[in-house]
């Protein structure tokens, strides 16, 4: 028999470690996966105070330092306690929730951060669609269990419920702690919420939530916890560490966009075959010109110079089928595969991808510059898609979202204790 627990998201406040309000457009930082190593130490050039070296820690350490070397951990412990030291970082006294608010393009959304449960995590109630690389689930441990905390949230979405709309629409009438833009354009604003237990209750009638993004930091929170469980004899189950970061966004909000392809050889094709036998595939307009595909069941490619657009057959998607009928599950299983020769897309080194927000110039320019002969522009899957993978039990193909605009990391960090 299921308890409410298995059921219903499980969500708590947390005493948040936080930058002091006039640092944390300093402090904010992108995520640690976003960028690689030299991308971060040019983004925090001149900034002692950015959230990077928190999270990228190994800027502060010489180039040729391996990024899971033990130097790197103990460096970024090192930063936090400097910041909390300093007063670049405060702790709250009291356990509280928050509401983030993302403004891009003209378009908000509007999360509440809490902590939620690592078992709801471990069975099911929040649902994942993507499987994890055990490399990287070693290093977010790691990170999670040298720092004693969850240094960047999980992104996490659900099914859009009014009464929690009403709560968020109350909480932010009030000053906000936060508010600043970022480089990028996007504005970010956060209010402390005063009454927690009213989400505590409303996301009780939550039957399920979904990783958006953060498949890693979820799997890396869970078996943190799992380790100081273990640690512990005294353990009782209401310990910090069995809870872990998140912000929660109704799905009607969401913003997904394309995660395109790109191929680095034909296969042995010349172009003049790739278009004769994508012909005989689906419909083929040659030289269209056109660069991102209006509609679902189309992709635009960059190939010899010029751009053209593909459209796969109605006949061959079962809108039944919530995998195969994915965009990018008709690309791999129609045309990389048995067409280019593109194997499994996670460890085929021939094949890369390229998250939307870069524009598809950013596709002409691999081609062109001869990193690729070949690149796709795909059309985005929705959030319905993606939820009806999730409760289907299935994982999705490898880069099929790139969700934006990105939460930034180092406005909320939760402590293990």
């Amino acid at each position: 028999m299921k308890t409410l627990s298995d059921t219903s998201l499980r969500t708590r406040p947390f005493a948040a470690i936080h930058p002091k309000p006039e640092k944390a457009a300093h402090v904010a930082s992108v995520p640690y996966d976003v960028i690689d190593a030299a991308e971060a130490r040019e983004l925090a050039a001149g900034n002692p105070f950015s959230y990077l070296h928190v999270i990228r820690s190994e800027i502060d350490l010489p180039e040729s330092t391996n990024p899971y070397d033990d130097a790197v951990y103990e460096k970024a412990h090192e930063n936090l306690q400097e910041f909390l030291k300093n007063g670049t970082l405060v702790r709250e006294d009291e356990p509280a929730m928050y509401i983030y608010r993302q403004v891009m393009d003209h378009r908000e959304q509007y999360g509440v951060v809490c902590c939620c449960h690592i078992d709801d995590y471990l069975n099911g109630v929040i649902k994942k669609h993507e499987k994890t690389r055990q490399d990287k689930e070693d290093d977010r441990t790691r990170h999670v269990l040298t720092l004693n905390a969850n240094a960047e949230p999980v992104f996490l979405t659900y099914h859009e419920r009014p009464e929690i709309n009403e709560l968020v629409r109350r909480d932010t009438n009030e000053r906000p702690m936060f508010h600043f833009n970022a480089p990028d354009g996007v504005t970010h604003t956060v209010w402390r919420v005063e009454n927690a237990h009213s989400y505590v209750e409303a996301f009780a009638g939550v039957s399920a939530a979904y990783i958006a993004d953060g498949h890693h930091r979820s799997a890396s929170a869970a078996r943190a916890g799992a380790e100081r469980r273990a640690a512990n004899p005294q353990h009782t189950g209401d310990e910090e560490y069995n809870w872990f970061l998140t912000v929660l966004f109704p799905h009607t909000q969401l913003h997904i966009l394309p995660y395109n392809r790109v191929v680095k050889d034909l296969n042995g094709h010349s172009p003049e075959a790739i278009m004769d036998a994508l012909s005989s595939i689906g419909a083929l307009a040659r030289d269209s010109g056109e660069t991102d595909p209006q509609h679902p069941g189309t992709v635009c490619f960059y190939l010899d110079g010029a751009w053209h657009t593909f459209s796969f057959p109605t006949s061959a998607i079962d809108p039944t089928d919530p995998f195969n009928s994915l965009d990018v599950s008709l690309l791999q299983s129609r045309v990389l595969e048995p067409l280019l020769g593109v194997g499994d897309p996670r460890t085929d080194k021939r094949i890369d991808f390229v998250g939307g927000i870069r524009g598809t110039q950013a596709l002409q320019r691999h081609v062109e510059s001869g990193r690729a002969a070949i690149a796709f522009s795909m059309y985005p899957t929705s959030i319905e898609q993606l939820l009806a993978v999730s409760d289907s039990g299935l994982v999705m193909p490898p880069k099929s979202t790139w969700f934006e605009p990105k939460l930034r990391s180092g406005l909320l960090v939760h402590s293990l204790d």
